[in-house]
Formats: C-alpha cells, structure tokens, sequence
C-alpha cells in the first residue's frame, strides 16, 4: 500500500516538472522570439483642443528618433525603454502627457496630448508667453498664433514669488472665463494690470474692443459676477446712450456699477444717486433673465455693440448721471425702473490695444 501511493507521489512530481519544464521553454522560446521582433512600425496621434497644432508628427518622429538612436520602424522591441521615452516626450513645453505601448502586431502606438494655452502675457519689459490651464509658461510658436484673452504688465521674473503665484492663479481664471464666454472672447481686447490705486494690491483693467472706455475690475475675485454686472451696464445703459460717454465704468464693488462720465475725474453729488440706480438695474436684469428663460428669447450678442443707437437725443446735464422713475404698470413687485436721459453721443470706437499679437506671415 505504501509502495503504490509512493509511486503516485513520483509520478505526480513528474508530471508536475514535465509541465513546469515544458513552461520554461516555452517562456525562454518567446523571449527568444522577442529579443529578435522588430518594430513594424508607428502610428502617432495628436490630441488638442485648438484647430491647429504647435507640435506635430514630424517633431514627435525627430524626438524619438534621437532617443532611440536610428529610426523607429525596424529597431528590436527590446530596445525600446517605454517609460523613459514617454518622459522624454513630456519634457516637451507642449507636451501636456505622452503615452507609448506595442500591439500584437509589433505597431508601435504614440499618443500625445497637446497643452493649451488660455492665456497670452506681456511683461512690463516687453517679453511675451503664453500660460496653460495648469500656469505652465509656454514660449510662442512659429506655426501657429492662438486666440486667447491677452494681459499686459505682467511682472518680468523667472522665479515668481507667493504673491506673483497668486496673482498668475488670478489671470488664469480670468483667461478661462472669458474665454469660454463668446461675446466676451469677441469684446475683450486686454486685460490690463495695474498698481496706480494700491501699490500693495494688483488689480485688473479691460481694454474693450468696441467703446472708448476702461472698465476697472479689481482683483481677481467674482470675476463671474462682475462681468455679469458689467454686461447689464452694457444692455441696458451703453446700448442705449452710446459706449463713450462714460471714460471709465467700474464693476469692482458688491452689487454696485459705477461710471464716470468723460471730461470729468470726480464724481458728484449724484455719484450715490448712481450707484442706487445701478443696483436697481442689476436686481431689474436678473428678474428679466428669468423671464428670458421661460420666452426664449435671445440674450445680448456681440452684434448688439456695433448696433448700439448712434442718433444724437436731447443734451443732458453734465451733473446728471442717471434718473430713477416709479412705476405702475403691469410689475408685481413695483421695482423702481431707470429712465435714462439722453446726450449727445458718438459712434462706438475701437480701443486699440497697447500690446498686440503679431500677425502670422
């Protein structure tokens, strides 16, 4: 009895060393094999979200062909460090993520994702660059110029300080919004930046494309809501009296519009009348978004600045500012209207930026 389970027991190690065996060189066989498969060849895809590209196939090949020493298509598999390659490609500027993998049939597969820029900075000495979502410094291109919001005076260092880290955070979320915002992409020349009012704290200036006025945003905080304030200054005010009539338009403050009208560095005694009938126009504007959202009907566009009323009406003090009437007609809640008064206006005028981007030849 003993003798028959010690049989089983040999003949079970035998097996067991057969298929192990048989294992082992099949594996040494495959890494045989291996060692001698040659790269077939390469496919590269390029992922952006711009309609063209600042890095292309050609600059991917050339990477990869100084790293691997030769050309990539017939070069042994093993010789490829993947990873190392991967990391190569990342060290590219442009190059947000790089992945590198073979297929069964030896077809080397490189995806590459492209940085984006959203944003587009001059320095207060003249050097130029652009950011990514992720604040990365990017140099310009020679293939292609992107649209994207453009800052000026911006502070020239190569090592930002906390402050400067801060304020750059700032641009980037001012760059997103108004770049994801149409009439904004289309309205906005630049974003100026300036110290004049509080050496201590950097704040914001727009430069708009249409109107000879300067619309001071503070720092970069609510940008949301102060764009929104300011685009209700726009259609209900701007559109209707004309975008030069006021120098500057400042949205910086809670709930408030505040303008100055040109000719004049001061406000006066009707400058609370103004901001009293600024904030009952944004509380007016939000209740007729909300009828917007129920009629359907359609918001106020980049076309509307260049068909602003251009007619000249009565002239209006130089001390008057705005003009609040009561109402009772048809509104539930009895909110005060603003009559505006008219003045002499002038055609809307394009501001010209103090820093462009250069044409592409």
């Amino acid at each position: 009895m003993n003798t028959k389970a010690t049989i089983r027991k040999v003949l079970f190690a035998m097996l067991w060393i057969s298929i192990g065996g048989g294992m082992l060189t099949l594996l040494i066989a495959a890494i045989g094999k291996k060692n001698k498969e040659l790269c077939s060849n390469y496919t590269i895809a390029i992922k952006s979200n711009q309609d063209n590209f600042f890095i292309d196939e050609k600059d991917i090949i050339k990477l990869l062909s100084v790293a691997v020493g030769r050309d990539i298509k017939g070069k042994k598999i093993t010789e490829f460090n993947l990873r190392q390659l991967e990391q190569l490609l990342e060290d590219n500027v442009w190059i947000s993520n790089a992945e590198l993998w073979f297929d069964n049939r030896d077809v080397l597969h490189v995806l590459v994702i492209e940085r984006e820029p959203v944003a587009r900075i001059f320095t207060n000495t003249g050097t130029t660059f652009y950011i990514d979502s992720n604040e990365v410094r990017m140099p310009l291109s020679d293939k292609m110029s992107a649209r994207v919001p453009v800052f000026t005076n911006f502070p020239d260092k190569q090592i930002l300080s906390a402050k400067d880290s801060l304020f750059l955070h700032d641009v980037k979320n001012t760059a997103l919004f108004i770049k994801n915002d149409p009439f904004w992409m289309s309205q906005v020349a630049q974003i100026d930046i300036t110290t004049e009012q509080n050496p201590i704290a950097i704040g914001f200036e727009m430069i708009p494309v249409v109107g000879n006025h300067v619309v001071r945003l503070g720092n970069g905080e609510n940008m949301d809501k102060k764009f929104n304030r300011l685009m209700i200054f726009y259609k209900q005010v701007l559109s209707q009296i004309g975008f030069d009539v006021y120098s500057t338009v400042d949205v910086q403050y809670t709930g408030q519009v505040v303008g100055t009208k040109r000719g004049t560095e001061k406000f006066n005694a009707d400058t609370a009348l103004f901001r009293r009938n600024a904030a009952l126009l944004i509380k007016q504007d939000q209740q007729m978004q909300n009828e917007t959202e129920v009629n359907g009907e359609n918001d106020f566009n980049a076309a509307d600045l260049k068909s602003a009323k251009t007619e000249k009406p009565a002239l209006m003090s130089n001390k008057t500012s705005l003009r609040a009437t009561s109402t009772h007609s048809t509104n539930p809640n009895n909110v005060k209207t603003v009559s505006l008064p008219k003045t002499n206006v002038k055609k809307p005028v394009e501001n010209k930026p103090k820093a462009v981007m250069p044409k592409k030849n």
